[in-house]
């Protein structure tokens, strides 16, 4: 019989407000299956129970859930999404994966573009990356800022990048309070784990599409992006819009851990299903004679 062993989130919820360093954050842990079935049948699980949470969302229509996933290339975003978000009504989910910003879009402030496309209520809405690069790649290559058209002032600021950190705080801060729940979720990738999936692409004819030359130059800026990320994540994660730090050298592991902080976040809502008066189901009723009758 296959085994599977519980999952706490809590493990890999980051404390924010403290210097974080990810070395100290493992990139494997001890898998949570101890075989290919069980695996499954964990994943069938969350995705069943997602299912029901998101109709619930749908239906009780006072919140709205946002996902948002950063990682460093083939961290396994894609896989994570797929698998996890499998046996989601469509209807109810809707993803973004945001690329480099359009004219228009630098003709806004940088928030702007990701809060076009912020979930409605009773929905979940998938960020694959996010408003977040604006504090990784833009800091690891400050150059980018020169075709963002900002003040002067603003580019001088003695704290540009804790200006920056403290806007999206403040961003999620007001999305929380009308009613958007935010989960951030950072896939942490070992080194070596990268080099051998970017060897993978390369040699699996069916992945040299996924294989982008630009992929090498960022990761030439490893331990840069650590430092960004490490005090991204520092500065970010809330009480109400938490960073977890998922292990994801092992990517069966680390969708089961996304599915359970899907699952545990929409259960930890305050959620139930419209009711319905005396009045209604008599009508109910009603119409169900004139039914069964073929009077209708």
């Amino acid at each position: 019989m296959s085994k599977h062993h519980k999952i706490d989130i809590a493990d890999f919820r980051v404390k924010g407000g403290h210097k974080l360093d990810l070395a100290d954050w493992p990139t494997q842990v001890k898998p949570f299956y101890d075989s290919k079935d069980a695996y499954k049948d964990m994943l069938e699980a969350g995705t069943e129970r997602l299912s029901e949470l998101q109709e619930m969302l749908y239906a009780h229509d006072r919140y709205s859930l946002l996902v948002i996933f950063q990682a460093m290339d083939a961290a396994g975003k894609d896989g994570a999404i797929r698998h996890v978000m499998s046996g989601v009504n469509p209807q109810g989910c809707q993803v973004f994966s945001f690329k480099h910003p359009s004219a228009t879009e630098l003709d806004h402030d940088f928030l702007w573009r990701t809060h076009l496309a912020l979930p409605e209520r009773g929905r979940i809405g998938i960020f694959n990356r996010s408003y977040y690069e604006e504090v990784l790649i833009v800091r690891v290559l400050p150059e980018i800022l020169k075709g963002q058209k900002l003040p002067d002032e603003t580019l001088a600021a003695k704290d540009f990048w804790g200006d920056r950190l403290r806007s999206i705080a403040d961003a999620e801060a007001h999305l929380h309070r009308n009613g958007t729940r935010i989960v951030k979720i950072f896939l942490h990738l070992s080194k070596d784990e990268q080099r051998d999936r970017l060897i993978a692409r390369i040699d699996e004819e069916d992945k040299n599409w996924k294989f982008d030359e630009g992929d090498i130059e960022q990761r030439q800026h490893w331990d840069r992006y650590m430092a960004a990320y490490a005090d991204c994540l520092a500065a970010t994660s809330t009480a109400d819009s938490p960073w977890y730090v998922v292990p994801a050298d092992d990517k069966k592991n680390a969708r089961l851990i996304v599915s359970q902080i899907l699952v545990d976040t929409l259960a930890g809502l305050d959620m139930r299903y419209p009711e319905t008066s005396d009045a209604r189901r008599e009508k109910l009723r009603e119409i169900r004679r004139q039914l069964e009758a073929g009077e209708v």
